[in-house]
């Protein structure tokens, strides 16, 4: 008597992991489980290469897979899953280094000058109910500026600015050529400019 055949077996078919994707999508946490299993070692000698420490790199790598997880209705089947799955691990992990880099100091501590300290003096906005009117209504406008941007140029502006996607990734997501995307995201932004002229 043969032995079942397990759907699963070939790890290395584009259609297997199809099918994992599929049940996943329809709510099978099996499904989600069986995927990181699969690719967890990858996307960690991935991120482990970027960010060089073992710890950093498997808490990247979970939070990688729980950004993974929530796009995971957008990933484009004509493409290799490991392809966008590292494109996620690598942007995540650079992200992280960005964050890392930056400079930051306290507004308490005082500057050293040639006449002694000074005290930074920074004026609080947060209650200035005329500056929060402004801000409200410029949001308002480039909302409305946004939303009358012919359909193909709206979405690459919300999948760029708003969804903070790379390039790379909304070439993937939509399933056009990456210059395509250049092309109408500077298209979208000389529109928009041309809109929000004068605010």
């Amino acid at each position: 008597m043969k032995p079942p055949v397990n759907k699963m077996k070939s790890r290395g078919s584009g259609d297997s992991v199809r099918d994992v994707i599929q049940r996943a999508l329809s709510g099978d946490q099996a499904a989600f489980t069986e995927l990181l299993n699969r690719h967890r070692r990858l996307a960690y000698q991935l991120a482990l290469g970027i960010v060089k420490d073992p710890t950093e790199a498997d808490d990247l790598v979970q939070e990688s897979f729980i950004k993974a997880f929530r796009c995971l209705s957008r990933y484009n089947p004509e493409y290799a899953f490991t392809t966008w799955l590292c494109k996620i691990v690598s942007n995540h992990c650079l992200d992280h280094i960005r964050r890392r880099k930056i400079r930051t100091f306290s507004l308490d501590e005082p500057i050293a000058g040639q006449n002694g300290c000074i005290k930074r003096e920074i004026p609080d906005w947060s209650l200035n109910p005329e500056w929060q009117y402004v801000r409200k209504q410029r949001m308002i406008s480039i909302d409305d500026a946004i939303n009358s941007l012919p359909p193909r140029y709206k979405r690459v502006i919300l999948l760029r600015h708003k969804e903070d996607h790379t390039y790379e990734e909304i070439s993937e997501i939509l399933g056009i050529p990456l210059g395509t995307v250049k092309a109408q995201i500077f298209r979208a932004r000389e529109l928009l400019k041309k809109k929000l002229k004068g605010l």
